[in-house]
């Protein structure tokens, strides 16, 4: 896997999903370190976990509500519990999420 995390980080368990992710299991949330390639693109989904994120390393085009917005290096980003998002990453970028898991 990609990315430019330190080897404690890479040592962690890999994340089982869309995307390489190295996974920090946290009570009431996950927190991933992910890389992804340039030209990956994910679909249109939703997640029971309020997400946020901060971009390390080149740039994420997320779509929420048909609205898409653009988070460089050093910028961060918040998806909802149950609200319809998709992504894009048209250069290698790296980034750090935090899964909460919403409360009831």
């Amino acid at each position: 896997m990609a990315g430019q995390y330190p080897d404690k980080i890479k040592s962690l368990p890999l994340y089982d999903g869309r995307f390489d992710a190295y996974k920090l299991a946290a009570q009431g949330s996950d927190v991933l370190f992910a890389s992804y390639p340039a030209g990956t693109s994910i679909p249109p989904h939703v997640h029971d976990t309020d997400n946020y994120g901060v971009i390390t390393r080149g740039a994420l085009h997320l779509t929420v509500g048909g609205h898409t917005s653009t988070y460089q290096t050093g910028d961060w980003y918040q998806v909802p519990a149950g609200v319809e998002h998709a992504a894009e990453f048209t250069e290698e970028t790296d980034e750090i999420e935090f899964w909460f898991k919403a409360e009831s």
